[in-house]
């Protein structure tokens, strides 16, 4: 940690401590847990995909926050390894992008194995306080949302290379 949460004379401590803690969780994206079969980079589309609604690269790119190339790459990646399929729409100039059977079959294995080490995270908080965990999560994102909006008045802004201007 950066910065003690509870210094009374830094108006950042809390927010620096926050900030430290979501990192740690950001970390936890990149982790290759053994015993699963799909790239972090399929798994991430896999699990934007398991709604059922087929999408552009840009739509993904959107979902993921990602720029259109790298989801390119990614999907083209998942393509050849059988996980993702591209399909034609009539009346559509873009192809829309959807989940093989192989790879629903295989983003259920992973989300599986995954959820495995989630479930002992949370156990180890305890039921009480793991659902308070997660409800506070939903409150914090929808604050954010909100305070954002407030800030920008148009939500999120994309963070997108140096600004101009």
């Amino acid at each position: 940690m950066t910065t003690p949460a509870d210094d009374p004379d830094d108006p950042l401590a809390q927010v620096t401590a926050l900030g430290d803690q979501l990192l740690r969780l950001q970390r936890r994206r990149r982790h290759v847990y053994d015993g699963t079969v799909l790239e972090n980079s399929a798994f991430r589309l896999l699990w934007v995909l398991a709604d059922g609604e087929p999408r552009t690269l840009r739509r993904l790119a959107t979902d993921l926050d990602l720029e259109q190339s790298t989801v390119n790459r990614q999907v083209n990646a998942a393509i050849a390894a059988g996980w993702l399929e591209r399909f034609e729409v009539e009346g559509s100039a873009s192809r829309l992008v959807r989940p093989t059977a192989a790879g629903t079959d295989a983003f259920r294995h992973d989300g599986l194995v995954r959820a495995t080490a989630i479930r002992a995270a949370l156990d180890a908080l305890g039921p009480e306080r793991a659902a308070v965990l997660v409800d506070l999560l939903g409150e914090l994102n929808d604050a954010w949302d909100a305070a954002v909006v407030g800030v920008t008045g148009s939500g999120v802004r994309q963070a997108r290379g140096p600004a101009t201007g």
